[in-house]
């Protein structure tokens, strides 16, 4: 499993806005993740094909792969997307709740809870992130980033301290194994709710 390795303290740029200038370049870059999103989520990890996804999204197959060198690159820039679309959700009312436990508890509730209405999405997402080599070291980071950045938000407003991200790390370590252990079909859902209850409980409380 990777880790949650990079700071949470800079926000999380979306790709394509840092790596694709030309609007023309932006709306293929969203066409291939929303192609790719489409396949994961009616055939799962194995229905990500690199030609498929290239048809899909109306571009040459030799564009796709200077987009992303393959299926784990567009994968975890896809469950990237995912967060991100997630956190400008959460962003638009305050985060219930008394304490950062709470509100931490309220975020992984909603979020696991949104993931797991679409599994095949999710397994193939999480499948990828799992299998993720140094060479998707970016699309990683930036899926950590996000994460870091939606539970220290959880946790208060302003510049999270040292120990707030490294919470958020553990807690984002504790949140992708148990998603991998629902989709493996290791746990249940209520295991899952369980486990991540008593971590951010145990980190938090």
């Amino acid at each position: 499993m990777a880790t949650t390795r990079a700071r949470a303290s800079a926000p999380p740029a979306a790709a394509a806005d840092t790596e694709f200038g030309s609007a023309a370049q932006r709306d293929r870059h969203r066409r291939i993740l929303d192609a790719t999103l489409a396949l994961a989520s009616k055939g799962g990890y194995e229905a990500v094909q690199m030609r498929t996804v290239a048809e899909r999204a109306d571009v040459a197959l030799g564009t796709l792969y200077r987009y992303f060198p393959s299926k784990i690159h567009l994968l975890v820039s896809a469950l990237a997307r995912e967060l991100e679309r997630y956190q400008e959700r959460l962003e638009r009312r305050p985060i219930p709740g008394e304490t950062p436990y709470d509100r931490v508890l309220y975020v992984l509730g909603r979020a696991t809870r949104a993931m797991q209405r679409e599994p095949m999405l999710i397994e193939a997402m999480t499948r990828a992130f799992m299998f993720a080599d140094p060479s998707a070291a970016d699309e990683v980071n930036t899926v950590a980033r996000l994460m870091e950045r939606m539970f220290t938000r959880a946790m208060h407003e302003g510049e999270p301290s040292a120990d707030d991200i490294a919470i958020a790390r553990v807690i984002g370590d504790v949140w992708m194994s148990n998603l991998v252990r629902w989709v493996t079909r290791r746990a249940s859902a209520d295991d899952v709710s369980n486990h991540l209850e008593l971590a951010a409980r145990l980190l938090l409380r």
